[in-house]
């Protein structure tokens, strides 16, 4: 179980309103890791977070017994991404990305299951899942129906 990820961002606030929008909770400010860091909060029963850092923050192993901290760093691609499922529905999803002014677009991974790729401020994608997807990823992604699609060989 997966409770929390966090990501980085140029506006670390607004990120957070829209991921805390897109999972029908509310944001919060983060302080203790770095400064200026917001909470998505999905309100849901596992308390699901989303935590959104500066841009470029980079998270530092403290000395002894101390917590570690976010130093700033440079912005830079990360492969860092996740499947958030959302109740709203692929209007909903795509009307936010607009009145953001992010891309978004619809993909089918592999054939089997359903996508709504949001680019959050135009470079840290999140894989949206709406009900019907969260459906098809759920019967999709086991560990029998992955071993079944790596005897079949990978698609390139």
């Amino acid at each position: 179980m997966i409770f929390h990820v966090s990501i980085d961002a140029r506006e670390p606030e607004r990120v957070a309103r829209v991921l805390a929008e897109l999972m029908g909770g509310e944001a919060t400010p983060f302080p203790p890791v770095a400064h200026g860091s917001w909470l998505a909060h999905a309100d849901d029963e596992y308390n699901t977070l989303v935590e959104v850092y500066p841009a470029g923050t980079q998270l530092v192993e403290a000395e002894g017994d101390a917590d570690f901290t976010g130093e700033p760093g440079p912005l830079a691609p990360s492969a860092t991404h996740f499947a958030l499922g959302t109740r709203l529905s692929q209007a909903e999803i795509f009307a936010i990305a607009a009145r953001e002014g992010w891309p978004a677009k619809y993909r089918k991974r592999g054939g089997a299951f359903g996508v709504i790729e949001l680019w959050i401020e135009g470079g840290r994608v999140v894989e949206l899942l709406t009900d019907e997807m969260q459906a098809e990823y759920l019967h999709t992604m086991t560990l029998p129906c992955w071993a079944e699609v790596l005897e079949g060989g990978v698609p390139a």
